[in-house]
């Protein structure tokens, strides 16, 4: 069984913070590109030896909005985002451009126009598709109007198009979209794999991925929390869930046909790297 699951890779943001020495090196991870290139490189190897298919550049927040009041240049971090993925991973997974949504609301809800909203993932993913992804991946998306937004941009590219959404604890995302409001609302943009990612752990996003399941006939992406992620006294990154209990509840998932699984916030390559003997097990059954 489950012999055509993609094991994807885990939390990137954490998993860097975990290599940085102490609090005040916690920043927003895309500066790692230019700051600390060698803790990324580093993550992204770490992953690919764990098993992951599909690793994630690091360029989920680096956009327009988040660099404005900085000296970065959304072009030069993606770019160096781009390079390396490339430099650490070569031919031994494919690598996402990870697309993430803008810090704010849009309008009527926000300050943030159709206009603008368009214009930053146009140069994000502009830049990021120069750099010869194999894939787009929109995610953690709590407005379906954003990621449409977003999906209009990454159509433009003859490339495989992944979003996924992050939910509340009520079924719904932050905006209040429901997953059918998700799949009827991205139809129009016919994506590669669409589901969950972020959130919360897996115990709670296994009900949402099953409604996927029950929803739609896309490829399903369940990549969920190991817990919620917590920084102690000394700057450690702590999650609700060991390993083990992890994975046997990402795993829970593929019962209801769950394409592309992995990890979000909290899980680094020791995450995936069970997850991935935990997988081959099934898949030799």
């Amino acid at each position: 069984m489950y012999e055509d699951v993609v094991l994807m890779d885990g939390g990137v943001g954490t998993s860097l913070w975990e290599k940085v020495e102490n609090e005040k090196e916690k920043v927003m991870v895309w500066r790692y590109n230019i700051e600390k290139p060698d803790i990324v490189k580093k993550l992204h190897k770490e992953l690919t030896d764990a098993g992951s298919q599909i690793i994630l550049a690091n360029t989920f927040g680096a956009n327009h909005k988040n660099m404005r009041k900085t000296n970065y240049n959304v072009t030069r971090i993606v770019t160096e985002a781009m390079k390396l993925a490339h430099e650490a991973i070569g031919d031994n997974a494919k690598i996402a451009l990870a697309v993430g949504p803008l810090t704010g609301l849009l309008e009527p809800y926000g300050n943030i126009s159709g206009e603008d909203a368009y214009d930053s993932f146009n140069e994000q993913i502009s830049a990021g598709v120069a750099g010869k992804p194999d894939l787009i991946y929109c995610q953690t998306f709590m407005d379906v109007t954003m990621m449409q937004i977003a999906a209009k941009v990454a159509r433009q590219y003859d490339l495989p198009f992944f979003c996924s959404f992050s939910f509340e604890e009520n079924g719904r995302t932050l905006m209040g979209n429901s997953v059918k409001d998700i799949v009827d609302g991205m139809a129009e943009f016919h994506p590669d794999a669409i589901g969950l990612n972020c959130s919360f752990g897996p115990d709670l996003a296994v009900p949402i991925i099953k409604e996927f399941s029950e929803t739609t006939d896309l490829l399903l992406i369940f990549k969920p929390n190991a817990g919620k992620p917590t920084v102690d006294d000394d700057g450690n990154v702590q999650t609700g869930f060991d390993i083990e209990t992890f994975t046997d509840d990402v795993m829970k998932g593929l019962q209801y046909g769950v394409k592309y699984i992995g990890g979000c916030c909290g899980s680094n390559a020791a995450y995936i790297r069970r997850l991935g003997e935990k997988l081959k097990a099934a898949q030799t059954k």
